[in-house]
């Protein structure tokens, strides 16, 4: 992207404040400080270096909340110098602009997801600010509860505990998560204070993987981290059965996929290949826990793998998605099979909160053939019939046709960003414009001045799914109030919040955490960074 044009908007911009403000007698102080704080995010997001290092170095200076105002010679003296440093960045060329945002473009996203479970927000904040610089990616639970939801929701690869929590302690939140977690072989770091010696043993006896105490050392911790998951890597190549379900993994999947397709290639034999998806299972979840869940995703297992013969290969293909194998059987014979374990599986009774419940699960099935042997092609085709399956209401197998690829299930994602700086809104609705996210149909984007413009308007419909951009620093009603009352009268389900901060801003970081931000992206903002973190997002709730 060629950011010059905005780097002149912003110094006409500033220097149009500047004049019209050397004009009046005086300026409110919470004026001066919205103007640098939007410098600040601005200057460095077009890449105005050293504008937005000033920027920075005069914002504790002046508070959002004084009622102070300053005359032009007395807020002069900290702003005038911005004009000179236009000029020296004015000197950047096009050509070094072009070759710095292609070096922004071409950077690696995030590899593995880390859960960070601390109330402590300045370790959180330095913690997650170096392990992003590692490309890993980074989710922050500032309470127990808060970190128990995003561990059943998200799975992620490697979890950081402290001990010392505002509402549990985390040995309790250990005691909850550490059964799944051995399944999933997702490791657990504890990082704390407490340090004792038979704290330490009792958390290796639980089945910690590391005990770390504080303060941290960065180097060590950082050659930690990429050692746990270089092991944890080597678990997942030498291993092709889910703990969980006993069905095969996704490892496995791809092997018997290769596997058929040779052996199609050679002989002519045709399979099919089913995809079966559980119904509503994320309201399972939240409804009856996630024991719960993880008992109907075990009873789907045991059903389906004693309904099929030894020749099938049932695999398990993500959260509560499987897959079966059928060679030798075209496309009518696995219809029957598969709905034949669809009726028995939607007869079975699940217990919980002295309630009797039932699930059932959708299907679509792809056959091999001699146009199409292509791996990718028989899962899209498959992929495309549950979704036709799911479309015309559940509980059902579709065989896939030509007819189907207009059948398949709009996955529409709304983009809403909430910022007082109309520059920053621009530059990220003309970044998100051109933006096609992995299986997700289309994208809507939209964008709003103030916080109550945005409550006020109606931006919000029952059917679709939001990410909302929020700038923590707004006049009026700054982005925490927002948020508050986002999380009061809307389902949490369908809405994803990023706040927006800048660096200096701890005391917003962790409120807005704690009224249920799901991440937060520190200004200036680095937009393949935050593309990466919203297609993770979205795929939390669209899939």
């Amino acid at each position: 992207m060629n950011t010059q044009k905005y780097k002149d908007m912003v110094e006409e911009r500033t220097k149009q404040t500047l004049q019209k403000w050397s004009e009046l007698s005086e300026v409110k102080e919470k004026d001066i400080y919205r103007f640098l704080h939007n410098l600040k995010g601005t200057a460095g997001t077009v890449g105005l270096q050293e504008v937005e290092q000033f920027a920075d170095a005069t914002l504790p200076y002046f508070t959002e909340s004084s009622f102070k105002s300053w005359s032009a010679e007395e807020w002069g003296d900290y702003l005038y110098p911005l004009i000179q440093l236009f000029d020296q960045d004015s000197s950047i060329t096009i050509d070094s602009v072009k070759q710095l945002d292609k070096k922004r473009n071409n950077v690696a996203l995030p590899l593995n997801d880390i859960l960070l479970i601390d109330d402590d927000v300045e370790l959180v904040a330095y913690l997650k600010e170096s392990l992003e610089k590692q490309n890993y990616y980074v989710s922050i639970a500032l309470s127990a509860e808060r970190g128990l939801k995003i561990f059943y929701e998200s799975k992620p690869d490697l979890i950081l505990l402290d001990i010392l929590l505002p509402d549990i302690s985390g040995i309790e939140v250990l005691n909850q998560i550490i059964g799944k977690a051995k399944k999933e072989r997702i490791p657990i770091i504890i990082i704390s204070g407490e340090y004792s010696k038979a704290t330490q043993l009792h958390a290796y006896r639980l089945g910690v993987m590391d005990f770390l105490p504080k303060p941290v050392d960065i180097d060590l911790f950082l050659a930690l981290i990429k050692n746990r998951f270089e092991m944890k890597r080597e678990w997942q190549e030498s291993i092709i059965v889910d703990e969980l379900t006993g069905a095969f993994n996704r490892k496995h999947f791809n092997q018997v996929m290769k596997q058929l397709i040779c052996d199609f290639k050679r002989t002519e034999r045709v399979f099919t290949l089913a995809l079966i998806d559980l119904d509503y299972f994320k309201k399972i979840n939240d409804t009856y826990g996630h024991l719960i869940g993880d008992e109907v995703l075990q009873t789907l297992s045991e059903l389906v793998q004693s309904s099929i013969r030894m020749e099938d290969t049932f695999c398990r293909f993500g959260g509560e998605e499987f897959a079966v194998f059928l060679p030798n059987t075209d496309a009518s014979s696995a219809l029957s099979v598969i709905q034949r374990i669809q009726e028995q599986f939607a007869a079975t009774d699940f217990f919980a909160k002295n309630e009797i419940f039932q699930v059932t699960f959708s299907s679509g099935i792809s056959e091999v053939t001699e146009a199409e042997n292509i791996a990718d092609k028989i899962v899209e085709e498959a992929d495309q019939a549950l979704y036709a399956s799911k479309y015309a209401g559940r509980n059902q197998t579709t065989l896939y046709t030509n007819n189907l690829s207009s059948t398949k299930k709009r996955s529409v994602l709304n983009v809403i960003i909430v910022d007082d700086d109309a520059l920053i809104r621009r530059i990220v609705t003309h970044q998100f414009a051109t933006w096609e996210p992995e299986d997700i149909t289309e994208v809507k984007i939209s964008s709003y001045a103030n916080g109550l413009d945005f409550l006020q308007s109606d931006w919000y419909s029952v059917d679709e799914k939001y990410i909302i951009l929020l700038d923590g620093v707004m006049p009026d009603l700054d982005g925490v109030e927002v948020l508050e009352r986002i999380r009061k009268t809307y389902p949490e389900v369908n809405i994803l919040v990023i706040m927006l901060t800048g660096r200096n801003n701890q005391a917003d970081i962790i409120h807005a955490l704690q009224m249920g931000a799901d991440d937060y992206v520190v200004k200036p903002v680095h937009m393949p960074e935050l593309l990466s973190r919203m297609e993770r997002l979205a795929h939390r709730f669209l899939f």
